[in-house]
């Protein structure tokens, strides 16, 4: 199993010529941040308190998501300079214009939803848009070649169909995911570069095998891209924030991050299912939080407090803490992904049935599917609940 972490065809440092694409992201996101803080709250743009779902002390700005934005554009457009040269230079740009624009899309659907409070089916909409992008620039999974791992012959003519749902499906499952996870200071930035590293590590491990000359290059440039731009926009956002991301920051984080599982969606099942575990905390905060309003018969798509992280802090555990554990978590599912990729594909596939099976069991015994009070979360033995800092307000 070690001999397979580093292939023969590259060396690890193969990555390398590419890492300017995470400084010029992170060095143009520090001032793209601050100067969308300043207009924000310029013009009033910020996120009031409302004593329930948003419990932050006083009103903060939003924009960050623009900031985001500004410094993963500014990488993506390193990145193909650096690619000018090279003999697939059209296939590299048509690609990283297509995941750009997808990006843009997503990032200003979010926007327009907070500044003007857009209904679920509006934003949905504006997703399936940002998705639409990708499949006309040709991002889809490969459903063919990894249907013949398992001697299935998929028939072609479905494939194009099947994939673009697919596509779709992961742009609006990341996406909405991750607003959700967006509910404490520096808790959706830092779990997406997390995320995003272990993805960077998956791709980097593909790369020296030389597997892809398409999907290598690409996989890079958008995974250093996106940890510059949250590690850019962290210093602004970590507790107490002075900025916070909204749903323009969370979709295009989103939809970044499901591009990159598609990516990996490209010969081997065992990559896409490494790349989904590598992503299981915010697939987990989902699916308890979907689960938790159905069993106690809550509306599914209203926002609460209940989630995993709010129950944290309603227990007593500091927000600080609180967010150290979800980063933990969040390495924690990423090490087992990157783990499978190691492995056979059946041994990879009781790991992750195991980790579910374990996820849920911790979940169910902790009583984080129980609802209570006002804003769904448990409360204290004494009845009164604890606020925490809320980074969004909208989950």
């Amino acid at each position: 199993m070690l001999a397979s972490i580093v292939g023969p065809y590259k060396q690890i440092t193969w990555i390398l010529p590419f890492l300017p694409v995470l400084l010029v992201s992170f060095i143009a996101t520090l001032p793209g941040t601050w100067l969308c803080k300043k207009i924000a709250l310029k013009f009033g743009v910020v996120d009031k308190p409302d004593g329930t779902v948003k419990t932050h002390a006083q009103p903060i700005a939003y924009l960050g998501g623009l900031g985001i934005l500004l410094g993963f554009a500014a990488g993506i457009l390193i990145g193909i300079t650096y690619l000018e040269q090279t003999e697939m230079f059209r296939t590299y740009l048509k690609l990283l214009i297509g995941i750009l624009a997808g990006a843009s899309v997503a990032c200003f659907v979010g926007l327009i939803d907070d500044l003007f409070n857009m209904r679920p089916f509006q934003k949905i909409i504006g997703q399936i848009l940002a998705a639409i992008i990708l499949i006309a620039v040709g991002i889809r999974p490969n459903l063919c070649i990894i249907f013949a791992q398992f001697g299935i012959e998929f028939p072609a003519f479905l494939e194009p169909i099947l994939g673009a749902l697919i596509v779709i499906i992961f742009v609006l499952g990341a996406t909405n995911s991750l607003n959700l996870i967006d509910g404490l200071d520096g808790l959706c930035a830092g779990v997406t570069a997390i995320i995003t590293i272990g993805m960077l590590i998956l791709a980097v491990h593909l790369g020296t095998w030389n597997i892809s000359s398409t999907g290598d290059p690409i996989r890079a440039i958008i995974g250093l891209a996106l940890v510059g731009g949250t590690l850019g926009f962290l210093p602004f956002n970590k507790a107490p924030a002075k900025i916070f991301m909204g749903d323009a920051g969370s979709m295009l984080l989103g939809f970044v991050v499901a591009t990159l599982m598609i990516l990996f969606a490209e010969r081997q099942p065992l990559w896409w299912m490494a790349s989904l575990m590598i992503f299981g905390l915010p697939i987990l905060d989902t699916a308890v939080a979907l689960v938790r309003r159905l069993l106690n018969k809550r509306p599914l798509f209203v926002s609460d407090r209940g989630h995993i992280y709010d129950q944290m802090i309603d227990r007593g555990i500091p927000l600080k803490k609180t967010v150290a554990i979800c980063y933990a978590l969040a390495g924690m599912y990423a090490l087992i992904g990157l783990i499978m990729c190691l492995l056979r594909h059946r041994y990879a596939a009781i790991i992750l049935v195991v980790t579910v099976i374990i996820s849920a069991i911790v979940v169910w015994k902790k009583g984080y599917l129980k609802m209570e009070g006002l804003r769904g979360a448990i409360k204290k033995q004494n009845g009164s609940e604890k606020k925490g800092n809320s980074a969004s307000g909208k989950n």
